[in-house]
């Protein structure tokens, strides 16, 4: 490898003074004219100035090219050195609105750290047996591909940096109308608006925090409900006639006091009353993870607590904005909202 490195920078550095001498030319071709011009006016110590010239573009185009050569030498590398990782992504397509699991996993080289972005969202990659893997969320709206970014670090200190198309399955949403007390359809007062405004920020402020806590869940995660699912995520929602929104949850029946249950370990962030999610249950699970739970009766569970996966945390109920008794639950991956059944081992 040291070889090549050599081999790479020798290239680098012809290359960038080659360019160099391109740019010394094309200003030497302009001061010869310039020049030229001088003699044929009569003019007077026009060598003089055309060497001056010449001594000037020289030194400058030396220092183009040592200020050059590392940037020719690095995409020189991008370009014919060995990759260090392979990457792969399940499902091969993922659809609007999920998540889905990226594996980084090594060729030819030990791994040492891996980071990456994608949706505008940090990436957490965990290192496991044969490879680093981490979640990565599609936003609902999303469509046509969005580039997955890498930063592959090795153990002997090399930096790889990755770019990937992936291509985006369209989701498979409906339209629903649906009636609820006048006071939850809409035309809502300043006050009211003002109360919907900070419990929002609140639960972005929560989905923001928890890329800084560190991964507490374990695959396979667990359905908040057993029981049959009444609405399901990305649907769009028409309430009292007006159209407001999409459906950003996943709905599940139950009579009001059955057990309401956390999907994964976790912390719990917020139980409170929200005007439109009723009494609520917000966990933060780590590594840009959150799980939230809707329309509680009853919480069984206090900020702070630390609750394991399958921990009742509630109880069904009707608070809030809703047709009838039953469980919303949300997932967000940092401020990104997703399909919970699309979590990973999570039973269907």
């Amino acid at each position: 490898m040291q070889v090549l490195d050599g081999r790479l920078r020798m290239l680098a550095t012809g290359l960038a003074v080659a360019m160099a001498g391109v740019a010394a030319a094309e200003r030497g071709a302009g001061g010869a004219g310039n020049a030229e011009g001088g003699r044929l006016a009569g003019g007077v110590g026009d060598d003089r100035v055309e060497a001056s010239a010449v001594r000037h573009a020289s030194a400058a185009d030396s220092s183009f090219a040592r200020a050059e050569a590392p940037t020719v030498f690095a995409a020189i590398e991008r370009a014919v050195a060995p990759a260090v990782a392979r990457v792969e992504w399940l499902p091969e397509q993922p659809v609007q609105g999920t998540v889905f699991t990226v594996r980084v996993l090594p060729d030819g080289a030990e791994l040492a750290r891996v980071t990456g972005e994608f949706a505008g969202e940090p990436l957490h990659f965990e290192p496991g047996d044969d490879a680093f893997t981490a979640l990565a969320a599609v936003p609902v709206d999303a469509r046509g591909e969005l580039t997955l970014r890498l930063v592959v670090r090795t153990a002997a200190g090399r930096v790889e940096r990755r770019e990937e198309r992936i291509a985006i399955a369209p989701g498979d949403y409906r339209h629903e109308r649906l009636t609820v007390a006048p006071r939850y359809g809409g035309g809502y007062d300043e006050a009211t608006l003002a109360r919907i405004r900070r419990e929002s920020e609140r639960v972005r402020e929560i989905s923001r925090r928890a890329h800084g806590t560190p991964r507490l869940w374990e695959a396979p995660f667990v359905r908040p409900r057993p029981s049959r699912i009444t609405s399901r995520f990305g649907n769009g929602r028409e309430f009292n006639g007006q159209i407001q929104s999409r459906h950003t949850g996943v709905d599940f029946a139950g009579a009001v006091g059955a057990p309401v249950h956390a999907a994964a370990r976790g912390v719990v962030r917020i139980v409170d009353q929200f005007f439109l999610g009723g009494n609520v249950v917000y966990i933060d699970h780590g590594a840009g993870l959150v799980t939230a739970y809707l329309h509680l009766s009853e919480a069984t569970v206090a900020e702070g607590d630390t609750v394991q996966a399958g921990q009742q945390i509630g109880k069904v109920g009707a608070t809030g904005r809703v047709t009838g008794p039953h469980l919303h639950w949300i997932v967000r991956y940092g401020e990104i909202s997703v399909d919970g059944l699309s979590l990973p081992g999570i039973q269907q």
